[in-house]
C-alpha cells in the first residue's frame, strides 16, 4: 500500500507494524516482533517483563567511539474507531489509506503516534550506510494511559545522556520542555428503578475531537460537555430520568460523540428542546465545529432508568466537573499552562463512570485540577483516584543536543526552527528525571487529529523529518 512513498524504508517498517494490533495494555505482540528484528539482525536487545524494549547498535565506521544516542519512540498507540466501523483493533491491523499526500486509516485511528517514530528507528537498526553514533532505541509500551512503560524501565540499561524522542506532531519545531499529567477515575453509584414513559435516543456527532494537549486551546467542543448541557436542559422543561448515557475512547482524546438514552414524562416535546439546543450551539461553535449534528429519535427500552436523584447527580457532574484550559502561561504566548479533558464518560447498570486527562506546568496547578474533580465527585457521594502520572519536562536554557538539531535544521533548510514548550505529555520528563545530566529534544513530522479516526500522517513531512533526523547523527559524528 505504502511502497511508493518516500523515505520508501521508513514508510516499509510503518507498513509492517500497523500489520500488528497494538493498542495501550495490548503490546506483547509488537514488542516481540522488535525484539525478534533485533535478533534477526544480531543486534544486542534487552526486553523487560513490561514490553518495554531496548535495541543496542554500533556506531558507524568512524564513529564507534562517539558517545552514544538514546533514540525513543513509544510502540502503543490510541485504539478509537468510526461508530460505524467493523474493524476489531485488538485482533486487526490498521487498514491504511493514502492519496500519495497522506496516510490515514480506514474508520479507525492511524498509530502513527508513535508508530512512524518506530518505524524510523528500525530504519537507523536495519541500515548500513548511515552515518551515527552509537544507538540506543528505546521503545516504550502503553505512554498512551499514563506512560507506564517509562516508568518501569531500568534506566541503568542506558549509557547515553543524550536523547532524541520522536513523538512530536509538528514539523520545523524542536520541543524542549512539556507538562506533567496524570489520569484521574472516578466511580459515582447509581440507584435504578424500573423505566416509565416516552423513551429518546439523543447522539450527538459531527465534532472534530482531537489530542487533549496539542488541540485542548483551539476552542473545540468536548461532545461529553455538550450532552450535560443539553441534558440539563431537558431536566429543566419536564421529568426525565437518564437510562444510559456513554462518550470518549481515550482519557488524552477529546471526546468527538456522545450517546444517552433517557426517559421523559409528561409529554415531553424532546426533539424541540434538543432542536433549539442544536441551534445554540452551532451558533457558539460556529468557527470550530461547523459540521456539529445532534441526532433524535423514538426508540425501544426494557432496561431500568436511573432515578431522580442519581440523574441529578450524573447532571451536576456533567455540568460542573472542569473541562478544557483552565489557565494559559504567563511566560510562554499562547501555551496552556493548565488544562483537564473529561475524556470518557460511562453510565454503567450500577455505577457512572469517567476517566479525566489532567495536565499543567506546575505541580501545585495539577494537583488543584486533581482536587477540584475529587471534591465535586465527594459531595455527590462517589470516589476518585488519581494515578502517579508523568512528570513535567522542565525547559533548559543551556543544551547542547538542541544546538546541534537548530544547526542541522539551519544547514538543510537555512532558517531557524522553532524551540517550543509543549502542553502534551513526552516521556522526556521520565527520562529526565531518571537519567542524571540527560540533555533531550522531541522532533516528529506533522500528524494531525492525533486520537481520533481522523489522525492523518503526512508525507512529505515525514521525508523532511527523516533527512533533519539523519543530518543530525551526521552532526554527531563529525570531528
Amino acid at each position: 500500500m505504502l511502497e511508493k512513498l518516500s523515505p520508501r524504508v521508513v514508510f516499509h517498517w510503518f507498513e509492517l507494524l500497523s500489520a500488528i494490533p497494538h493498542g495501550s495494555r495490548d503490546t506483547k505482540a509488537i514488542s516481540d516482533w522488535c525484539a525478534a528484528f533485533a535478533a534477526d539482525r544480531k543486534l544486542t536487545y534487552r526486553q523487560d517483563d513490561a514490553g518495554n524494549i531496548v535495541i543496542y547498535k554500533h556506531g558507524s565506521r568512524g564513529a564507534e567511539n562517539e558517545p552514544p544516542l538514546i533514540l525513543q519512540g513509544h510502540l502503543d498507540m490510541v485504539c478509537a474507531k468510526e461508530s460505524g466501523s467493523t474493524v476489531d483493533m485488538s485482533c486487526e491491523g490498521i487498514r491504511l489509506c493514502t492519496d500519495g499526500s497522506d496516510v490515514w486509516a480506514d474508520g479507525t485511528t492511524l498509530g502513527a503516534d508513535n508508530g512512524i517514530a518506530v518505524a524510523m528507528i528500525l530504519s537507523l537498526l536495519d541500515a548500513s550506510d548511515i552515518v551515527h553514533p552509537p544507538l540506543e532505541a528505546v521503545l516504550t509500551v502503553d505512554e498512551e494511559i499514563g506512560m507506564k512503560g517509562a516508568a518501569q524501565l531500568d534506566m541503568s540499561w542506558l549509557k547515553g545522556r543524550r536523547m532524541i524522542n520522536l513523538d512530536s506532531e509538528r514539523e520545523g519545531e524542536i520541543f524542549a520542555g512539556c507538562a506533567g499529567g496524570n489520569k484521574v477515575t472516578c466511580h459515582l453509584p447509581v440507584v435504578r428503578i424500573p423505566a416509565s414513559g416516552d423513551v429518546w435516543d439523543i447522539h450527538i456527532c459531527g465534532l472534530q475531537g482531537g489530542h487533549s494537549g496539542i488541540d485542548i486551546h483551539k476552542g473545540r467542543a468536548c461532545a461529553i460537555r455538550l450532552l450535560g448541557r443539553i441534558l440539563y436542559q431537558l431536566s429543566c422543561t419536564g421529568t426525565m430520568h437518564v437510562i444510559d448515557a456513554f462518550s470518549g475512547q481515550a482519557d488524552n482524546a477529546i471526546a468527538d460523540e456522545a450517546h444517552a438514552v433517557v426517559a421523559v414524562q409528561d409529554n415531553l416535546d424532546v426533539k424541540v428542546v434538543v432542536a433549539e439546543m442544536e441551534n445554540e450551539l452551532r451558533a457558539e461553535y460556529r468557527v470550530t465545529e461547523p459540521t456539529l449534528c445532534i441526532e433524535v429519535c423514538h426508540t425501544e427500552n426494557t432496561a431500568p432508568m436511573l432515578d431522580i436523584e442519581s440523574t441529578g447527580r450524573l447532571l451536576c457532574m456533567l455540568q460542573c466537573v472542569p473541562q478544557g484550559v483552565e489557565e494559559m502561561s504567563a511566560d510562554v504566548p499562547g501555551l496552556p499552562q493548565t488544562s483537564a479533558n473529561f475524556g470518557i464518560l460511562r453510565v454503567n447498570p450500577e455505577e457512572i463512570y469517567g476517566e479525566f486527562c489532567v495536565r499543567s506546568a506546575l505541580v501545585s496547578q495539577k494537583q488543584m485540577m486533581n482536587q477540584r474533580i475529587e471534591c465535586l465527585i465527594k459531595q455527590l457521594g462517589g470516589s476518585t483516584a488519581c494515578s502517579v502520572g508523568s512528570p513535567v519536562w522542565a525547559f533548559c536554557t543551556e543544551s547542547p543536543l538542541r544546538d546541534c538539531c537548530r544547526q542541522a535544521y539551519c544547514d538543510l533548510y537555512g532558517n531557524e526552527p522553532e524551540v517550543k514548550i509543549s502542553h502534551a505529555g513526552a516521556e522526556c520528563g521520565i527520562f529526565a528525571a531518571g537519567i542524571d545530566g540527560l540533555d533531550c529534544v522531541s522532533i516528529g513530522p506533522n500528524i494531525t487529529f492525533v486520537h481520533t479516526p481522523k489522525e492523518r500522517l503526512e508525507v512529505a513531512s515525514v521525508e523532511n523529518t527523516w533527512k533533519f533526523l539523519l543530518k543530525i547523527l551526521a552532526l554527531m559524528c563529525e570531528k
